[in-house]
């Protein structure tokens, strides 16, 4: 299934510009159908005015057509229906017995409308490319934040599912992330507190230094460390900006063959095992304060034992998923659900997950969404090499 993430796949396409990378932008309308469109309507006023007559005059109704073309079109076509109604106008009024300054001032007001919808099509298409420049930058930042889902690594497939609560971001303040080490796959699923551009950077934080401590610590309660540290630090650093400090639940895994995996938990849900037609919340039993409250806490993270056996998946999530309420105020039942799904495939989970929270909630998001579902790569699936650890790159002494 992979990550539901508009433009993750794809290099996204500037709104304005078209596939050859024309400045005058795209239309709406193909070129045929816009003359068709336009003879048509043209046709239409013509004949109405000429059977009114001077007792009511339709031709300056056209003048609404580049005002149309500037909506739907680009540049160049509106410029042609410009000069089209122009030239109609014009034409009508040839033969027209009508007062001279009035035949001049419907010229004018058709020069001066016409002009005015060739110079509303040109800002249209420059405010679009903007917009889309600046979408695309988002989609960089997103793609250096999160990265596209599947991951496939030595131990496990992830599968996953992320939808941001505002629909015009790519991130939100969800984060996850799936690491290949030479100690085995680290995975990280966390939600920071708030919402919004700092929310976002914190999870920043936490990301680059979760990515660093997968690979550099063999514990997993070391890499958990070095999160905190990198919240704290964060933390500080929004203080003297005069920004609220923040924390982040967080659900720490680590795979590396066995049929159980290790899980350090920061305040965060449990996962829930998908084994033989059957979904279960797993139990932990040392469940930690959220990353950047360590010293609240006052005792050292423990690294606790979940099965994961053979044929079995782990599906991770944040509380977007569990805190969902129906029109009654009902919370989501995640757990009933599952029970429904546990058989199927890990990509059919989350299409059938996906589609059952947004009917559950009648499409009202009131948090951020993030689903991983841990299964073990199939035969064939292409597996990147183990990260070198900080041995490994130093080298011989």
């Amino acid at each position: 299934m992979g990550l539901r993430r508009p433009g993750a796949a794809r290099r996204p396409q500037l709104p304005g510009t078209d596939p050859g990378g024309t400045a005058e932008g795209t239309s709406r309308i193909g070129s045929r159908a816009l003359t068709l469109w336009l003879l048509l309507l043209t046709v239409a006023v013509v004949l109405l005015d000429a059977l009114t007559g001077n007792d009511l005059p339709l031709i300056p109704l056209l003048v609404v057509l580049p005002a149309l073309a500037s909506v739907f079109c680009t540049v160049r076509q509106t410029t042609a229906v410009a000069l089209w109604v122009m030239l109609v106008v014009v034409g009508s009024r040839i033969a027209s017995t009508g007062a001279f300054w009035d035949v001049v001032f419907l010229l004018g007001f058709t020069g001066v409308a016409s002009a005015l919808g060739v110079v509303a099509c040109a800002a249209r298409i420059r405010h679009a490319t903007e917009v889309a420049r600046l979408r695309s930058a988002a989609v960089a930042l997103q793609r250096q934040i999160l990265r596209p889902l599947p991951i496939v690594t030595r131990q496990v497939c992830a599968h996953g599912l992320y939808e941001p609560i505002e629909e015009d971001r790519f991130v939100g303040g969800d984060i996850y992330e799936v690491v290949q080490s030479s100690h085995g796959t680290r995975v990280i699923i966390g939600d920071v507190q708030g919402k919004g551009l700092p929310a976002i950077g914190v999870g920043f934080a936490a990301l680059g230094a979760f990515r660093e401590a997968a690979v550099r610590e063999p514990e997993l309660t070391a890499v958990a460390d070095a999160v905190e540290d990198a919240v704290v630090r964060h933390n500080a650093f929004s203080a003297e900006t005069g920004e609220e400090e923040r924390f982040v639940t967080a659900l720490l895994l680590c795979f590396d063959g066995d049929d159980r995996a290790q899980a350090v938990n920061c305040g965060h849900l449990p996962p829930r095992l998908l084994h033989d037609g059957v979904a279960s919340a797993v139990t932990l039993h040392r469940t930690s304060v959220p990353l950047g409250m360590a010293d609240l806490g006052g005792e050292a993270r423990v690294a606790e034992r979940v099965g994961f056996p053979r044929g079995a998946a782990l599906l991770v999530c944040t509380d977007g998923v569990t805190e969902a309420r129906d029109a009654a105020g009902g919370f989501y039942p995640l757990d009933e659900r599952l029970g429904r799904w546990a058989g199927r495939e890990p990509e059919q989970v989350l299409a059938a997950l996906q589609t059952d929270l947004q009917s559950f909630s009648g499409g009202v998001r009131r948090d951020d969404v993030a689903v991983l579902v841990l299964s073990r790569p199939q035969e064939g699936e292409s597996v990147p090499a183990a990260l070198p650890g900080p041995d490994e790159r130093s080298g011989p002494g």
